[in-house]
């Protein structure tokens, strides 16, 4: 499991997991408790990821 998804990173080490080994991102922290777990909903990700571009 991947604890985090880093902001500084970008996500850039489990989306390097995901396409290597064919494991699904399934779920995305954004804070630090566990209700704070999220669905990973790929397009709002890739959304975040560009925002300010």
């Amino acid at each position: 499991a991947v604890a985090k998804l880093d902001g500084t990173s970008r996500g850039g080490i489990a989306l390097a997991i995901e396409r290597e080994l064919g494991i699904p991102i399934k779920l995305i922290g954004v804070g630090e408790g566990p209700g704070d777990l999220r669905d990973f909903a790929p397009g709002e990700f890739v959304d975040s990821l560009l925002e300010g571009w």
